[in-house]
Protein backbone atom coordinates (compact mmCIF):
# COMPACT_ATOMS: atom_id res chain seq x y z
CA UNK A 1 0.00 0.00 0.00
CA UNK A 2 1.42 3.59 -0.64
CA UNK A 3 2.43 5.42 2.07
CA UNK A 4 0.71 8.97 1.88
CA UNK A 5 1.99 12.02 2.58
CA UNK A 6 2.27 14.06 5.72
CA UNK A 7 1.64 17.90 5.61
CA UNK A 8 4.93 18.79 6.32
CA UNK A 9 5.55 16.64 3.13
CA UNK A 10 4.03 19.22 1.16
CA UNK A 11 5.58 21.28 -1.21
CA UNK A 12 3.55 24.54 -0.46
CA UNK A 13 5.21 24.05 3.27
CA UNK A 14 8.29 24.98 2.00
CA UNK A 15 6.56 28.39 1.40
CA UNK A 16 4.32 28.41 4.32
CA UNK A 17 5.47 26.09 7.05
CA UNK A 18 8.93 27.73 8.16
CA UNK A 19 9.00 29.90 11.02
CA UNK A 20 11.19 32.63 8.93
CA UNK A 21 10.79 35.87 7.57
CA UNK A 22 10.00 34.67 4.07
CA UNK A 23 7.69 32.32 5.06
CA UNK A 24 6.03 35.33 7.13
CA UNK A 25 6.09 37.37 4.01
CA UNK A 26 4.13 34.43 1.98
CA UNK A 27 1.91 33.99 5.13
CA UNK A 28 1.08 37.52 5.22
CA UNK A 29 0.44 38.13 1.54
CA UNK A 30 -2.28 35.23 1.27
CA UNK A 31 -3.98 37.38 4.69
CA UNK A 32 -3.91 40.17 2.61
CA UNK A 33 -6.26 38.65 -0.15
CA UNK A 34 -8.43 37.96 2.77
CA UNK A 35 -7.40 34.92 3.59
CA UNK A 36 -6.56 32.96 6.85
CA UNK A 37 -4.19 30.24 7.80
CA UNK A 38 -7.37 27.96 8.05
CA UNK A 39 -7.11 28.48 4.61
CA UNK A 40 -3.74 26.69 4.23
CA UNK A 41 -2.50 25.17 7.27
CA UNK A 42 -1.43 21.51 6.50
CA UNK A 43 -3.75 21.36 3.24
CA UNK A 44 -2.82 20.96 0.02
CA UNK A 45 -2.48 23.70 -2.60
CA UNK A 46 -4.25 22.94 -5.68
CA UNK A 47 -4.05 25.11 -8.64
CA UNK A 48 -6.38 25.60 -10.63
CA UNK A 49 -4.81 26.39 -14.05
CA UNK A 50 -7.91 28.14 -16.00
CA UNK A 51 -7.91 28.60 -20.13
CA UNK A 52 -10.54 30.40 -20.11
CA UNK A 53 -10.91 33.60 -21.98
CA UNK A 54 -13.49 36.21 -23.67
CA UNK A 55 -12.88 34.90 -26.89
CA UNK A 56 -12.75 31.45 -26.96
CA UNK A 57 -16.21 30.29 -27.52
CA UNK A 58 -14.62 26.73 -26.93
CA UNK A 59 -13.77 27.56 -23.22
CA UNK A 60 -16.39 30.48 -22.09
CA UNK A 61 -17.77 28.08 -19.63
CA UNK A 62 -14.76 27.31 -17.96
CA UNK A 63 -15.15 30.78 -16.14
CA UNK A 64 -17.63 28.68 -14.07
CA UNK A 65 -16.24 25.04 -14.26
CA UNK A 66 -13.06 26.86 -12.25
CA UNK A 67 -15.48 28.04 -9.45
CA UNK A 68 -17.37 23.73 -9.35
CA UNK A 69 -13.70 22.91 -9.49
CA UNK A 70 -12.98 24.82 -6.29
CA UNK A 71 -15.69 23.37 -4.48
CA UNK A 72 -14.54 20.16 -4.67
CA UNK A 73 -11.05 20.97 -3.89
CA UNK A 74 -12.54 22.18 -0.24
CA UNK A 75 -15.04 20.13 -0.15
CA UNK A 76 -12.05 17.47 0.01
CA UNK A 77 -9.78 19.84 2.75
CA UNK A 78 -7.61 21.34 -0.05
CA UNK A 79 -6.94 24.89 -0.86
CA UNK A 80 -7.73 25.89 -4.69
CA UNK A 81 -6.06 29.09 -6.68
CA UNK A 82 -6.78 29.18 -9.91
CA UNK A 83 -3.93 30.48 -12.27
CA UNK A 84 -5.04 32.14 -15.67
CA UNK A 85 -3.13 30.52 -18.36
CA UNK A 86 -3.22 31.29 -22.60
CA UNK A 87 -6.50 30.57 -23.87
CA UNK A 88 -5.62 29.24 -27.35
CA UNK A 89 -8.48 29.96 -29.15
CA UNK A 90 -8.83 27.90 -32.49
CA UNK A 91 -11.25 30.14 -33.98
CA UNK A 92 -9.22 33.12 -33.67
CA UNK A 93 -5.54 32.92 -33.12
CA UNK A 94 -3.50 33.41 -36.04
CA UNK A 95 -1.67 32.27 -38.08
CA UNK A 96 -2.92 29.12 -35.87
CA UNK A 97 -2.66 28.23 -32.42
CA UNK A 98 0.06 25.42 -33.57
CA UNK A 99 2.67 28.06 -33.14
CA UNK A 100 1.60 28.87 -29.43
CA UNK A 101 0.96 25.12 -28.03
CA UNK A 102 4.36 24.80 -26.73
CA UNK A 103 4.36 28.32 -25.18
CA UNK A 104 1.17 27.32 -23.44
CA UNK A 105 3.43 24.06 -22.20
CA UNK A 106 5.86 26.26 -20.81
CA UNK A 107 3.88 28.42 -19.53
CA UNK A 108 2.24 25.58 -17.83
CA UNK A 109 5.32 23.86 -16.54
CA UNK A 110 6.83 27.33 -14.88
CA UNK A 111 3.58 28.09 -13.36
CA UNK A 112 3.31 24.99 -11.69
CA UNK A 113 6.76 24.75 -10.68
CA UNK A 114 7.25 28.85 -9.53
CA UNK A 115 4.35 28.90 -7.38
CA UNK A 116 3.73 26.90 -3.90
CA UNK A 117 1.05 23.84 -5.40
CA UNK A 118 1.24 20.61 -4.44
CA UNK A 119 -1.57 19.44 -7.15
CA UNK A 120 -3.00 20.61 -10.28
CA UNK A 121 -6.45 20.73 -12.48
CA UNK A 122 -6.37 21.22 -16.31
CA UNK A 123 -9.16 23.23 -17.46
CA UNK A 124 -9.19 22.74 -21.52
CA UNK A 125 -9.90 21.39 -24.38
CA UNK A 126 -9.47 23.57 -27.70
CA UNK A 127 -7.42 22.01 -29.51
CA UNK A 128 -3.80 23.01 -28.96
CA UNK A 129 -5.02 23.55 -25.34
CA UNK A 130 -4.95 19.89 -24.11
CA UNK A 131 -1.49 18.66 -25.29
CA UNK A 132 -0.43 22.22 -23.91
CA UNK A 133 -1.93 21.61 -20.81
CA UNK A 134 -0.62 17.70 -20.44
CA UNK A 135 2.77 18.55 -21.88
CA UNK A 136 3.49 20.99 -18.69
CA UNK A 137 2.07 19.27 -16.80
CA UNK A 138 4.22 15.85 -17.93
CA UNK A 139 7.23 17.97 -17.21
CA UNK A 140 6.69 19.15 -14.37
CA UNK A 141 5.13 15.90 -12.72
CA UNK A 142 3.00 16.94 -9.62
CA UNK A 143 -0.06 15.29 -9.32
CA UNK A 144 -2.55 16.11 -11.84
CA UNK A 145 -5.98 15.71 -13.52
CA UNK A 146 -7.59 17.44 -16.72
CA UNK A 147 -11.16 18.44 -16.57
CA UNK A 148 -12.49 18.31 -20.85
CA UNK A 149 -14.50 21.29 -21.80
CA UNK A 150 -16.54 19.22 -23.61
CA UNK A 151 -18.76 18.98 -26.99
CA UNK A 152 -20.86 21.97 -28.01
CA UNK A 153 -24.92 20.56 -29.04
CA UNK A 154 -25.73 19.60 -32.28
CA UNK A 155 -26.34 21.97 -35.22
CA UNK A 156 -29.25 22.22 -36.89
CA UNK A 157 -30.48 23.69 -39.95
CA UNK A 158 -33.60 22.86 -41.66
CA UNK A 159 -34.31 20.34 -39.78
CA UNK A 160 -31.05 18.95 -40.47
CA UNK A 161 -28.19 18.09 -38.08
CA UNK A 162 -25.07 19.93 -38.30
CA UNK A 163 -21.45 19.39 -37.03
CA UNK A 164 -19.24 22.43 -36.75
CA UNK A 165 -16.22 22.11 -39.31
CA UNK A 166 -17.17 18.85 -40.86
CA UNK A 167 -20.41 20.35 -42.80
CA UNK A 168 -18.81 23.96 -42.58
CA UNK A 169 -16.95 22.62 -45.23
CA UNK A 170 -19.37 20.62 -46.98
CA UNK A 171 -21.86 23.42 -47.76
CA UNK A 172 -18.93 26.06 -48.15
CA UNK A 173 -18.05 23.92 -50.81
CA UNK A 174 -22.16 23.79 -51.90
CA UNK A 175 -22.23 27.41 -51.67
CA UNK A 176 -19.33 27.69 -54.02
CA UNK A 177 -21.08 25.15 -56.50
CA UNK A 178 -23.57 27.53 -56.82
CA UNK A 179 -26.21 25.50 -55.18
CA UNK A 180 -27.11 27.55 -51.40
CA UNK A 181 -27.91 30.76 -51.56
CA UNK A 182 -26.62 34.23 -49.56
CA UNK A 183 -29.76 33.89 -47.21
CA UNK A 184 -29.25 29.89 -46.50
CA UNK A 185 -25.74 30.12 -45.70
CA UNK A 186 -26.48 32.72 -43.35
CA UNK A 187 -29.14 30.46 -41.81
CA UNK A 188 -26.41 28.16 -41.62
CA UNK A 189 -23.88 30.11 -39.88
CA UNK A 190 -26.30 30.82 -37.28
CA UNK A 191 -27.22 27.30 -36.86
CA UNK A 192 -23.79 25.36 -36.71
CA UNK A 193 -23.01 26.59 -33.60
CA UNK A 194 -25.34 26.26 -30.89
CA UNK A 195 -23.76 26.59 -27.55
CA UNK A 196 -20.62 26.60 -25.67
CA UNK A 197 -17.92 24.29 -26.05
CA UNK A 198 -15.89 21.96 -28.59
CA UNK A 199 -16.40 21.16 -32.30
CA UNK A 200 -18.79 18.67 -31.57
CA UNK A 201 -17.62 16.19 -34.05
CA UNK A 202 -14.57 13.95 -33.84
CA UNK A 203 -12.30 16.56 -34.90
CA UNK A 204 -8.96 17.52 -32.92
CA UNK A 205 -10.81 18.69 -29.44
CA UNK A 206 -13.03 15.76 -29.35
CA UNK A 207 -9.86 12.91 -30.09
CA UNK A 208 -7.29 14.89 -27.97
CA UNK A 209 -9.89 15.18 -24.76
CA UNK A 210 -10.29 11.25 -25.53
CA UNK A 211 -6.51 10.72 -25.43
CA UNK A 212 -6.43 12.19 -22.65
CA UNK A 213 -9.09 9.65 -21.36
CA UNK A 214 -7.29 7.13 -22.19
CA UNK A 215 -3.82 8.05 -20.80
CA UNK A 216 -5.26 8.26 -17.35
CA UNK A 217 -5.79 11.73 -16.95
CA UNK A 218 -9.39 12.14 -16.65
CA UNK A 219 -12.36 10.94 -14.68
CA UNK A 220 -14.28 7.92 -16.48
CA UNK A 221 -16.23 9.16 -19.57
CA UNK A 222 -15.05 12.53 -18.79
CA UNK A 223 -13.80 13.64 -21.96
CA UNK A 224 -17.29 12.93 -24.02
CA UNK A 225 -19.66 14.94 -21.39
CA UNK A 226 -21.49 18.11 -23.57
CA UNK A 227 -20.51 21.17 -22.07
CA UNK A 228 -23.84 22.05 -21.33
CA UNK A 229 -24.93 18.80 -19.74
CA UNK A 230 -25.30 18.94 -15.94
CA UNK A 231 -22.90 15.94 -15.47
CA UNK A 232 -20.08 18.40 -16.81
CA UNK A 233 -20.19 20.96 -13.45
CA UNK A 234 -20.45 17.92 -11.50
CA UNK A 235 -17.37 16.16 -13.14
CA UNK A 236 -15.38 19.08 -12.72
CA UNK A 237 -16.22 19.31 -8.59
CA UNK A 238 -15.36 15.49 -8.65
CA UNK A 239 -12.40 15.99 -10.12
CA UNK A 240 -11.51 19.05 -7.76
CA UNK A 241 -11.81 16.32 -4.70
CA UNK A 242 -9.63 14.06 -6.45
CA UNK A 243 -7.06 16.48 -6.89
CA UNK A 244 -6.97 16.79 -3.29
CA UNK A 245 -6.95 13.23 -2.94
CA UNK A 246 -4.06 12.23 -5.48
CA UNK A 247 -1.67 15.00 -3.50
CA UNK A 248 -1.85 12.90 0.09
CA UNK A 249 -1.26 9.38 -2.54
CA UNK A 250 1.67 11.45 -4.75
CA UNK A 251 -0.24 10.09 -7.64
CA UNK A 252 2.69 12.17 -10.40
CA UNK A 253 1.83 12.02 -14.06
CA UNK A 254 4.81 9.91 -14.67
CA UNK A 255 3.43 7.03 -12.30
CA UNK A 256 0.81 7.08 -15.07
CA UNK A 257 2.30 7.40 -18.30
CA UNK A 258 4.27 4.07 -19.86
CA UNK A 259 4.52 2.65 -23.51
CA UNK A 260 1.34 0.41 -22.76
CA UNK A 261 -0.57 3.58 -21.98
CA UNK A 262 0.42 5.54 -25.16
CA UNK A 263 -0.76 2.79 -26.94
CA UNK A 264 -3.89 2.51 -25.27
CA UNK A 265 -4.13 6.15 -26.12
CA UNK A 266 -3.33 5.77 -29.81
CA UNK A 267 -5.88 2.75 -30.34
CA UNK A 268 -8.57 4.99 -28.87
CA UNK A 269 -7.55 7.45 -30.93
CA UNK A 270 -8.01 5.04 -34.03
CA UNK A 271 -11.29 3.45 -33.24
CA UNK A 272 -12.59 6.99 -32.74
CA UNK A 273 -11.59 8.12 -36.57
CA UNK A 274 -9.10 10.39 -34.55
CA UNK A 275 -7.93 13.69 -35.82
CA UNK A 276 -4.43 13.39 -37.86
CA UNK A 277 -2.99 15.95 -35.40
CA UNK A 278 -3.57 13.49 -32.87
CA UNK A 279 0.08 12.21 -33.82
CA UNK A 280 1.47 15.49 -33.30
CA UNK A 281 0.66 16.13 -30.05
CA UNK A 282 0.86 12.29 -28.98
CA UNK A 283 4.43 11.89 -29.86
CA UNK A 284 5.39 15.15 -27.84
CA UNK A 285 3.15 14.27 -24.97
CA UNK A 286 4.85 10.94 -24.85
CA UNK A 287 8.50 12.45 -25.39
CA UNK A 288 7.75 14.71 -22.62
CA UNK A 289 7.80 11.72 -20.15
CA UNK A 290 10.73 9.53 -22.02
CA UNK A 291 9.03 7.20 -23.59
CA UNK A 292 10.53 6.60 -27.52
CA UNK A 293 7.08 7.36 -29.83
CA UNK A 294 6.96 7.84 -33.52
CA UNK A 295 4.82 7.92 -36.18
CA UNK A 296 4.91 4.59 -37.57
CA UNK A 297 4.01 3.10 -34.62
CA UNK A 298 0.14 4.79 -35.14
CA UNK A 299 0.74 3.10 -39.15
CA UNK A 300 1.19 0.13 -36.96
CA UNK A 301 -1.45 -0.21 -35.07
CA UNK A 302 -4.01 1.27 -37.56
CA UNK A 303 -3.58 -1.99 -39.28
CA UNK A 304 -5.30 -4.03 -36.54
CA UNK A 305 -7.50 -1.21 -35.09
CA UNK A 306 -10.64 -0.29 -37.27
CA UNK A 307 -12.78 2.86 -36.85
CA UNK A 308 -15.73 1.70 -34.65
CA UNK A 309 -16.79 5.30 -33.61
CA UNK A 310 -19.60 6.37 -35.96
CA UNK A 311 -19.05 9.77 -35.63
CA UNK A 312 -18.69 12.45 -37.88
CA UNK A 313 -16.08 13.19 -40.06
CA UNK A 314 -15.87 9.52 -40.67
CA UNK A 315 -19.29 8.45 -39.75
CA UNK A 316 -22.41 9.93 -39.71
CA UNK A 317 -23.51 11.15 -35.66
CA UNK A 318 -21.90 13.93 -33.41
CA UNK A 319 -20.20 13.69 -30.11
CA UNK A 320 -23.78 14.77 -28.22
CA UNK A 321 -24.62 11.31 -29.82
CA UNK A 322 -21.68 9.78 -28.83
CA UNK A 323 -22.10 10.36 -25.22
CA UNK A 324 -25.49 9.34 -24.87
CA UNK A 325 -24.34 6.12 -26.90
CA UNK A 326 -22.21 5.21 -23.98
CA UNK A 327 -19.69 7.49 -24.17
CA UNK A 328 -15.57 7.19 -24.28
CA UNK A 329 -16.21 4.19 -21.61
CA UNK A 330 -18.39 2.00 -23.62
CA UNK A 331 -15.88 2.54 -26.95
CA UNK A 332 -12.87 1.90 -24.34
CA UNK A 333 -14.94 -1.19 -23.65
CA UNK A 334 -15.51 -2.38 -26.92
CA UNK A 335 -11.64 -2.01 -27.58
CA UNK A 336 -11.15 -4.51 -23.48
CA UNK A 337 -9.54 -7.41 -25.88
CA UNK A 338 -6.72 -5.26 -26.99
CA UNK A 339 -6.41 -2.91 -24.03
CA UNK A 340 -3.86 -2.87 -21.85
CA UNK A 341 -6.45 -2.56 -18.67
CA UNK A 342 -3.67 -3.10 -16.05
CA UNK A 343 -2.38 0.36 -16.83
CA UNK A 344 -3.25 3.46 -13.85
CA UNK A 345 -5.10 6.68 -13.52
CA UNK A 346 -5.85 9.18 -12.29
CA UNK A 347 -8.95 7.44 -10.41
CA UNK A 348 -6.09 5.62 -8.46
CA UNK A 349 -7.84 2.61 -10.06
CA UNK A 350 -6.80 0.83 -13.52
CA UNK A 351 -8.32 1.17 -16.88
CA UNK A 352 -10.06 -2.39 -16.45
CA UNK A 353 -11.62 -1.13 -13.18
CA UNK A 354 -12.65 2.50 -14.83
CA UNK A 355 -14.71 0.74 -17.51
CA UNK A 356 -15.92 -2.23 -15.33
CA UNK A 357 -19.78 -2.78 -16.46
CA UNK A 358 -19.88 0.02 -19.16
CA UNK A 359 -22.63 -0.67 -21.89
CA UNK A 360 -23.08 0.32 -25.24
CA UNK A 361 -26.60 1.86 -25.85
CA UNK A 362 -26.56 2.77 -29.37
CA UNK A 363 -25.07 0.32 -31.38
CA UNK A 364 -25.15 2.31 -34.74
CA UNK A 365 -23.22 4.74 -32.99
CA UNK A 366 -20.66 3.27 -31.25
CA UNK A 367 -19.75 -0.11 -33.00
CA UNK A 368 -17.62 -3.39 -32.46
CA UNK A 369 -14.47 -4.97 -33.90
CA UNK A 370 -16.58 -7.33 -35.72
CA UNK A 371 -18.71 -4.80 -36.82
CA UNK A 372 -16.24 -1.30 -37.39
CA UNK A 373 -17.74 1.66 -39.29
CA UNK A 374 -14.25 1.22 -41.52
CA UNK A 375 -11.68 -1.07 -41.41
CA UNK A 376 -9.59 1.35 -43.62
CA UNK A 377 -8.46 2.50 -40.47
CA UNK A 378 -7.72 6.11 -39.13
CA UNK A 379 -4.31 6.59 -39.76
CA UNK A 380 -1.25 5.54 -42.57
CA UNK A 381 1.95 6.50 -42.91
CA UNK A 382 3.02 7.07 -46.59
CA UNK A 383 6.50 6.91 -47.27
CA UNK A 384 8.70 7.58 -50.56
CA UNK A 385 11.40 10.08 -52.03
CA UNK A 386 9.01 12.77 -51.55
CA UNK A 387 8.60 12.25 -47.87
CA UNK A 388 11.59 10.20 -46.97
CA UNK A 389 10.61 11.05 -43.04
CA UNK A 390 7.31 10.09 -43.53
CA UNK A 391 3.24 11.89 -44.39
CA UNK A 392 0.04 10.89 -42.95
CA UNK A 393 -3.23 9.94 -44.83
CA UNK A 394 -6.62 9.40 -43.14
CA UNK A 395 -8.34 6.62 -45.71
CA UNK A 396 -11.28 6.14 -43.91
CA UNK A 397 -12.36 9.99 -44.18
CA UNK A 398 -11.11 9.69 -48.02
CA UNK A 399 -13.03 7.77 -51.04
CA UNK A 400 -11.82 4.88 -51.71
CA UNK A 401 -10.93 5.33 -55.36
CA UNK A 402 -8.04 7.64 -54.22
CA UNK A 403 -6.45 5.18 -51.90
CA UNK A 404 -4.17 4.24 -55.24
CA UNK A 405 -3.83 6.90 -57.67
CA UNK A 406 -0.93 8.64 -60.23
CA UNK A 407 -1.61 12.52 -60.94
CA UNK A 408 -0.26 15.24 -63.19
CA UNK A 409 0.75 17.60 -60.01
CA UNK A 410 -0.53 21.19 -59.82
CA UNK A 411 2.00 23.05 -57.15
CA UNK A 412 1.64 26.02 -55.36
CA UNK A 413 4.26 27.88 -53.86
CA UNK A 414 2.69 28.76 -50.55
CA UNK A 415 -1.08 29.62 -49.30
CA UNK A 416 -1.56 32.81 -50.94
CA UNK A 417 -0.61 31.01 -54.58
CA UNK A 418 -3.14 28.71 -53.86
CA UNK A 419 -5.86 31.19 -52.72
CA UNK A 420 -5.18 33.09 -56.47
CA UNK A 421 -5.40 30.56 -58.72
CA UNK A 422 -7.87 28.03 -57.15
CA UNK A 423 -10.70 29.49 -58.15
CA UNK A 424 -10.18 30.63 -61.62
CA UNK A 425 -12.24 29.19 -64.59
CA UNK A 426 -9.44 28.55 -66.37
CA UNK A 427 -6.97 26.94 -64.49
CA UNK A 428 -5.99 23.72 -66.22
CA UNK A 429 -7.36 20.81 -63.85
CA UNK A 430 -9.12 17.67 -63.81
CA UNK A 431 -10.34 15.39 -61.05
CA UNK A 432 -7.22 13.25 -61.21
CA UNK A 433 -4.91 15.86 -60.73
CA UNK A 434 -2.69 16.31 -57.63
CA UNK A 435 -3.01 19.40 -55.62
CA UNK A 436 0.89 20.25 -53.76
CA UNK A 437 0.87 22.91 -51.42
CA UNK A 438 4.35 23.81 -50.21
CA UNK A 439 4.93 26.49 -47.23
CA UNK A 440 2.76 25.28 -45.01
CA UNK A 441 5.30 23.30 -42.46
CA UNK A 442 6.00 24.08 -38.98
CA UNK A 443 8.66 26.77 -40.27
CA UNK A 444 7.00 27.51 -43.89
CA UNK A 445 3.87 28.43 -41.98
CA UNK A 446 4.51 29.21 -39.72
CA UNK A 447 3.58 27.09 -37.12
CA UNK A 448 2.19 24.74 -39.62
CA UNK A 449 -1.32 26.17 -39.92
CA UNK A 450 -4.36 23.88 -41.03
CA UNK A 451 -3.84 24.98 -44.77
CA UNK A 452 -4.01 20.65 -45.63
CA UNK A 453 -7.37 20.31 -47.09
CA UNK A 454 -6.90 22.32 -50.11
CA UNK A 455 -10.26 23.70 -51.32
CA UNK A 456 -11.24 21.33 -54.46
CA UNK A 457 -10.85 23.82 -57.75
CA UNK A 458 -14.35 26.21 -58.20
CA UNK A 459 -14.60 24.46 -61.80
CA UNK A 460 -14.51 20.65 -60.73
CA UNK A 461 -17.04 21.33 -57.69
CA UNK A 462 -19.57 22.57 -60.45
CA UNK A 463 -18.94 19.06 -62.07
CA UNK A 464 -19.90 17.64 -58.86
CA UNK A 465 -16.51 16.65 -57.54
CA UNK A 466 -16.29 16.52 -54.43
CA UNK A 467 -12.88 14.44 -53.53
CA UNK A 468 -8.96 14.93 -54.82
CA UNK A 469 -5.58 13.91 -53.63
CA UNK A 470 -4.27 17.34 -51.77
CA UNK A 471 -0.77 16.84 -50.60
CA UNK A 472 0.89 19.40 -48.03
CA UNK A 473 3.46 19.89 -45.35
CA UNK A 474 0.96 21.21 -43.71
CA UNK A 475 -2.02 20.08 -41.33
CA UNK A 476 -5.95 20.00 -41.60
CA UNK A 477 -8.18 20.22 -38.93
CA UNK A 478 -9.47 17.20 -37.39
CA UNK A 479 -13.21 18.18 -38.27
CA UNK A 480 -12.07 17.98 -42.41
CA UNK A 481 -12.69 15.18 -44.64
CA UNK A 482 -10.77 13.82 -47.68
CA UNK A 483 -7.80 12.47 -49.24
CA UNK A 484 -5.28 14.86 -48.06
CA UNK A 485 -1.87 13.55 -47.38
CA UNK A 486 -0.12 15.94 -44.28
CA UNK A 487 2.78 16.51 -42.81
CA UNK A 488 5.53 16.00 -45.13
CA UNK A 489 8.31 15.69 -43.57
CA UNK A 490 10.77 17.10 -43.89
CA UNK A 491 8.77 20.55 -44.51
CA UNK A 492 9.41 22.76 -47.98
CA UNK A 493 10.98 25.51 -45.78
CA UNK A 494 13.99 23.74 -45.21
CA UNK A 495 14.66 21.94 -47.89
CA UNK A 496 12.51 18.64 -47.74
CA UNK A 497 12.08 17.00 -51.25
CA UNK A 498 8.31 18.56 -51.33
CA UNK A 499 10.17 22.28 -51.95
CA UNK A 500 11.62 20.64 -55.59
CA UNK A 501 8.05 19.33 -57.23
CA UNK A 502 6.73 21.33 -59.98
CA UNK A 503 3.71 21.29 -61.90
CA UNK A 504 3.38 18.64 -64.89
CA UNK A 505 5.87 15.98 -62.37
CA UNK A 506 3.67 13.10 -61.37
CA UNK A 507 2.54 11.68 -58.05
CA UNK A 508 2.22 8.24 -57.48
CA UNK A 509 0.01 7.09 -54.03
CA UNK A 510 -0.62 3.75 -52.76
CA UNK A 511 -2.01 3.80 -49.15
CA UNK A 512 -1.94 0.06 -48.95
CA UNK A 513 1.41 -0.48 -49.61
CA UNK A 514 2.27 2.71 -48.00
CA UNK A 515 4.11 4.51 -50.08
CA UNK A 516 4.03 7.82 -51.90
CA UNK A 517 6.45 8.28 -54.92
CA UNK A 518 7.46 11.50 -57.12
CA UNK A 519 8.25 10.19 -60.54
CA UNK A 520 11.30 12.05 -61.48
CA UNK A 521 14.35 10.79 -61.79
CA UNK A 522 17.31 10.93 -58.53
CA UNK A 523 19.08 13.02 -61.21
CA UNK A 524 16.70 15.29 -61.81
CA UNK A 525 15.94 15.48 -57.81
CA UNK A 526 19.42 16.13 -57.37
CA UNK A 527 19.76 19.06 -60.30
CA UNK A 528 16.26 20.68 -58.14
CA UNK A 529 17.72 20.75 -54.94
CA UNK A 530 21.22 22.10 -56.02
CA UNK A 531 19.22 25.02 -57.88
CA UNK A 532 16.90 25.65 -54.59
CA UNK A 533 17.55 29.22 -52.37
CA UNK A 534 16.77 28.52 -48.62
CA UNK A 535 13.79 31.33 -48.03
CA UNK A 536 14.41 34.15 -45.62
CA UNK A 537 13.45 33.49 -41.82
CA UNK A 538 9.63 34.15 -41.40
CA UNK A 539 10.75 36.04 -38.48
CA UNK A 540 13.18 38.36 -37.40
CA UNK A 541 12.63 38.81 -33.77
CA UNK A 542 11.02 37.69 -30.27
CA UNK A 543 8.97 34.35 -30.30
CA UNK A 544 8.37 33.84 -33.74
CA UNK A 545 12.07 33.98 -33.85
CA UNK A 546 12.99 31.43 -30.91
CA UNK A 547 10.27 29.25 -32.12
CA UNK A 548 11.50 28.83 -35.99
CA UNK A 549 15.21 28.42 -34.01
CA UNK A 550 13.85 25.26 -31.75
CA UNK A 551 11.01 23.88 -33.62
CA UNK A 552 10.93 20.27 -34.47
CA UNK A 553 9.79 18.63 -37.64
CA UNK A 554 5.94 17.04 -37.56
CA UNK A 555 7.41 13.55 -37.47
CA UNK A 556 9.19 14.70 -33.90
CA UNK A 557 5.95 16.68 -32.42
CA UNK A 558 6.87 19.69 -33.28
CA UNK A 559 7.98 20.26 -29.86
CA UNK A 560 10.98 22.28 -29.31
CA UNK A 561 14.30 20.97 -29.25
CA UNK A 562 15.62 21.93 -25.72
CA UNK A 563 11.93 20.97 -24.26
CA UNK A 564 11.31 17.84 -26.02
CA UNK A 565 13.14 15.29 -23.78
CA UNK A 566 12.33 13.92 -20.31
CA UNK A 567 14.63 15.23 -17.15
CA UNK A 568 13.44 17.07 -14.01
CA UNK A 569 14.21 20.61 -13.46
CA UNK A 570 15.42 21.12 -9.65
CA UNK A 571 12.75 23.08 -7.34
CA UNK A 572 13.18 26.92 -6.82
CA UNK A 573 15.08 27.89 -4.18
CA UNK A 574 12.84 29.69 -1.44
CA UNK A 575 14.77 33.06 -0.54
Amino acid sequence: MTTRKRPEDLRSHRWFGPNDLRSFGHRSRLRQMGYDAEDWTGRPVIGIINTWSDINPCHVHLRSRAEDVKRGVLQAGGFPLELPAMSLSESFVKPTTMLYRNMLAMEVEELLRSHPLDGAVLLGGCDKTTPGLLMGAISMDIPAIFVPAGPMLRGNWHGNVLGSGSDSWKYWDEKRAGRITDEQWAEIEGGIARSYGTCMVMGTAATMMAVAEALGFTLPSASSIPAPDANHPRMATQSGRRAVEMVWEDLTPSKILSAETVDNAIKVHLAMGGSTNCIIHLVAIARRAGIKLDMNRFDELSREIPVIANVRPSGAFLMEDFYYAGGIKALMSQLRSVLDLDRPTVTGKTVGQNIEGAEVYKADVIQSLNNPVSRDGATAVLKGNLAPRGCVIKPSAAEKRLHKHRGKVIAFEDYNHMAREIDREDLDVTADHVLVLKNAGPQGGPGMPEWGMLPIPKKLLKQGVRDMIRISDGRMSGTSYGACILHVAPESFVGGPLAFVQTGDEIEIDVPARKIHLHISDEEMARRKAAWKAPSPKYPRGYGAMFSEHIGQADDGCDFDFLSQAGKVSEPEIH
